[in-house]
């Protein structure tokens, strides 16, 4: 297994999903999202219920610094490489043969499926913080100007690699303080990508494209660099760019200088910087696909929660085909997802994209016609009273439609947004309220998978394109 390059976020969406799908088909769980050794998780289990008890104030330098440290300077920007993001992401799984694998856009939901197929995934995006002060959270242009050159410096370096400058005082306020949101997203297969699919592809199997159109308004600053102000949460694009009611209120409860801000012109809608898939890797991936005769299927989807209701149901579907008669909703958020537990419990996962009113919505509606025995929540803490934040009273409301036990799973109800031992926290409180044990079932043929699809597909807002050809056949 290959070292993980010391400037990759652990805290991204695509090297959590990534380690925790790995760490499952080692045949592993995803503890403390797979960074803490066991060794070392008492000592973080007491320092985070620790810094639960602080005054909000010290409790957000915690998260502001515990972030930078993550964050690579300016200086050594020098160093990312796409083959060592590459060779890094194919390291993490086992070398054996597999009938299908994915590429693309991260999802939490899809992480289920792939791990219920027994298949990999290969992430198009990562997430690279480069540490820098002096940036105000609320002023977008200069955070613009700052990065122009350091985005040179890789992009020279790494031609076939896109940039997205993310910049979101909202969900990122906190973070923005002390680093920039550097993602790359790959637009060719690459030589890693490559050499794990000659290897480990089984002869004509499958490549899975999984293509999320989110987009979001950017500005376009040439050379294959694009700034987006703003991300998928509370606050809509059409806020972030133009203010409102919502933000003027949430500058001043964070006592800005501002009552709505002034980002860069954005001159073009491109895939969103986190979720969205960037199309020239598909043309890649079809050439590829027809050179080596594999088949390849488009996994389309709007927004990321569109997966989640048919992921949840194909897994309900399957415990029935499994015998297992409880009906148990485990509910993932953001980074908070354990594949290996979900499986082992005989509990349906359904993944929230982050805590926002969007991912309430989802849930709510996915309740609305389905009725669970028990109903289990888990919530990502970010610091934040953001933007289109739920109180935590109405995400009791939802899971009090569980018939017999609802309740939260390593949430501190408290301290939520800044329940900063929910990551500590979750793991082991899940494996304590759930006691049942179940046997890991064999990997789903793609052929059990379809007949689940055959009959269901039309319920979901989401496409399954089956025997892609290449679009200039």
């Amino acid at each position: 297994m290959s070292d993980k390059p010391n400037y990759l976020a652990d805290f991204d969406s695509a090297s959590a999903m990534l380690s925790a799908l790995g760490r499952f088909l080692h045949g592993r769980d995803f503890p403390m999202l797979g960074v803490v050794p066991r060794w070392g998780m008492p000592a973080v289990k007491g320092l985070s219920a620790m810094v639960n008890r602080l005054p909000k104030f010290l409790q957000e330098q915690v998260y502001i610094w515990s972030g930078w440290f993550e964050a690579m300077s300016s200086a050594q920007l020098d160093r990312i490489s796409e083959i060592d993001l590459s060779q890094w992401a194919v390291s993490q799984y086992p070398r054996r043969r597999y009938p299908a694998v994915a590429i693309g856009s991260s999802n939490g939901a899809a992480t289920h499926l792939w791990a219920a197929l027994g298949i990999p995934w290969l992430p198009q995006t990562f997430l690279v913080p480069v540490g820098r002060s002096g940036v105000h959270p609320d002023d977008p242009k200069e955070e613009l100007e700052w990065g122009l050159r350091p985005a040179r410096t890789v992009l020279e370096r790494n031609p076939t690699l896109q940039l997205h400058h993310m910049h979101d005082p909202v969900q990122d306020r906190l973070m923005v303080r002390r680093m920039s949101y550097f993602r790359f997203k790959k637009l060719s297969l690459g030589d890693a990508y490559r050499a794990f699919l000659d290897q480990w592809l089984e002869p004509g199997g499958t490549i899975i494209l999984v293509d999320c159109r989110l987009s979001w308004p950017v500005t376009d600053c040439g050379g294959r660099h694009l700034f987006q102000f703003g991300a998928l949460g509370g606050a809509t694009a059409e806020e972030m760019h133009r203010g409102g009611p919502r933000v003027a209120e949430y500058l001043r409860r964070y006592g800005s200088f501002r009552t709505k801000w002034d980002p860069p012109a954005a001159d073009l809608w491109a895939p969103e910087a986190e979720w969205g898939f960037a199309p020239s890797l598909a043309q890649d991936v079809l050439s590829y696909a027809t050179e080596r005769a594999c088949s390849v299927r488009r996994l389309v989807f709007e927004e990321p929660e569109a997966m989640s209701p048919l992921v949840a149901d194909f897994h309900r579907w399957w415990n029935e085909c499994r015998g297992l008669s409880s009906t148990r909703l485990l509910v993932d958020s953001f980074i908070l997802m354990e594949p290996y537990w979900c499986l082992a419990t005989g509990s349906i996962p359904f993944w929230m994209v982050f805590n926002t009113e969007g991912s309430f919505a989802a849930l709510q509606s996915y309740l609305s016609n389905r009725v669970f025995e028990e109903i289990y929540l888990t919530l990502f803490s970010h610091g934040v009273d953001s933007i289109g934040l739920p109180a935590i009273a109405d995400w009791r409301g939802l899971i009090e439609h569980a018939s017999i036990r609802g309740q939260f799973i390593g949430v501190d109800v408290a301290a939520f947004p800044r329940d900063f031992a929910v990551y500590a926290r979750y793991h082991d409180e899940l494996l304590r309220t759930i006691p049942q044990r179940y046997a890991l079932p064999p990997p789903l043929p793609l052929g059990q998978l379809d007949q689940f699809l055959h009959s269901t597909a039309h319920r979901y807002r989401v496409q399954w394109l089956r025997d892609v050809q290449p679009l200039a056949a």
